[in-house]
């Protein structure tokens, strides 16, 4: 079956960096086209970074210039490199697919980010 399994985020203090990791099974890798979401405390789930499919890649304006996605289709893998984050990037965060039949959400992983 499809499993989404995103690891890497912890405390860190404001300033700091963090890189997520999202690993993919249970589904061919290299078609898909994979993006970044992030749930806030009392917020929505927003779409802060993405690739499309005619390889550009979407940043949220919040997080653009600091966040960096990647993929390694060697690993079934999506990273998100996070750097200079700010206390309002504490989220949970999450991966999946943006412009495409979603897959069954993850657990997510917290970010928490202190001033």
């Amino acid at each position: 079956h499809v499993q989404l399994v995103e690891s890497g985020g912890r405390l860190v203090q404001a300033g700091g960096s963090l890189r997520l990791s999202c690993a993919v099974s249970g589904i061919a890798f290299s078609g898909l086209i994979f993006g970044w979401y992030r749930q806030g405390p009392g917020k929505q789930r927003e779409l802060v970074a993405a690739f499309s499919s005619d390889d550009s890649i979407f940043y949220a304006d919040s997080v653009k210039g600091r966040f960096t996605i990647s993929r390694d289709n060697a690993k079934n893998t999506v990273y998100l490199q996070m750097n200079s984050l700010k206390p309002e990037d504490t989220a949970v965060y999450y991966c999946n697919l943006p412009y495409q039949r979603r897959l069954p959400w993850g657990q997510g992983t917290q970010v928490t980010v202190s001033s």
